[in-house]
């Protein structure tokens, strides 16, 4: 169960990345209906099908490209749902002490509310709080997935002078801090405001004045949100947010790599540290390079995935604090 478990944690950042190609893409509608494509279970491929499928949805015809892009990621998704489902009824059929059922089934559970989300990114049309909900659903899977890998490991840490037990506490709000910046990211990637500064480190123009924090926290009503619904002001005070949020986020994680690696006699705990240091600053990297270089699609991808993987090294830290010390 733990190499599948492993496998699983493999197809969830892999299902993420898909996911933020798709995004970045413009394909989240590349395939309008849902599960299926154009009512065909792959893409129209013959000219019959494309006409009929032209037919069906004047007002989204066939894109070959986007729709395969979004299918791909359906597949993917899809496969990982089943894997849960096996995790799930293993655990159930397996129960012992050192077999957790609760996160399995949990795990069961959100994967479902995180298929029904993909149903809902299409059915309306991109709406931003599904596209972010969508987007945090599949960092949970995968660090609910890590987790469980974790319960199912048998390492520990040997002697830690318990002082170093009280970052527990600062590991778990580093987790908040770095949720919070990637739902900022998300809100700012679903309402196509990335490229709304094109200047670094400052916004161009007079951007202070263009501020308007409660219409970027908005849903304006809108029959599509494909390529946003928000004004300029309000796509510039989103991508402000987010970047004050990475400097919030740079600052409190960079002294918790510091702390722990200066503090920690566990050589262990010091290379994770020094892993958290290192994920953070490529991740910073990725970002600026993000609006220096007008958002290329494979740092943009990039930017996401080490996102996750920022999220799973900070998981391990405080799992490691909290269970395994």
């Amino acid at each position: 169960m733990r190499k599948l478990v492993g496998f699983s944690i493999i197809l969830a950042l892999v299902v993420i990345i898909l996911g933020a190609y798709t995004r970045l893409t413009d394909a989240g509608l590349g395939c309008p209906d849902w599960p299926g494509c154009y009512g065909h279970l792959t893409v129209p491929q013959s000219e019959s099908h494309i006409e009929a499928a032209n037919a069906a949805y004047p007002e989204r015809p066939v894109e070959t490209h986007k729709a395969w892009n979004e299918m791909v990621h359906r597949y993917f998704a899809g496969t990982l749902g089943l894997c849960i489902l096996v995790i799930a009824v293993w655990s159930l059929l397996k129960r012992s002490p050192q077999q957790p059922v609760k996160l399995p089934l949990f795990l069961l559970a959100l994967v479902v509310f995180q298929a029904l989300l993909g149903m809902w990114t299409v059915t309306m049309n991109l709406l931003p709080v599904v596209v972010m909900g969508h987007l945090l659903g599949g960092f949970s899977v995968l660090t609910c997935l890590f987790l469980l890998y974790l319960r199912l490991s048998s390492y520990r840490i040997g002697y830690v002078d318990m002082r170093i037990k009280k970052y527990a506490v600062f590991a778990v709000c580093g987790i908040a801090v770095l949720v919070g910046q990637i739902a900022l990211g998300g809100w700012t990637s679903a309402n196509y405001a990335a490229l709304a500064c094109t200047e670094f480190p400052l916004c161009e123009g007079d951007w202070a004045s263009r501020i308007d924090i409660p219409g970027a926290f908005s849903v304006p009503p809108a029959d599509n949100y494909e390529y946003g619904a928000h004004d300029y002001g309000e796509r510039t005070t989103m991508h402000i947010m987010h970047r004050l949020g990475a400097v919030v986020t740079f600052i409190y994680l960079g002294w918790l790599a510091v702390c722990l690696y200066r503090r920690s006699l566990s050589v262990y705990l010091r290379s994770a540290a020094l892993v958290l240091g290192g994920v953070l600053c490529v991740q910073v990297g990725l970002g600026v390079s993000n609006v220096v270089f007008s958002l290329p699609l494979t740092v943009a991808v990039l930017h996401n995935a080490v996102a996750a993987c920022l999220l799973l090294v900070l998981v391990l830290i405080t799992y490691t604090l909290y269970r395994k010390v």
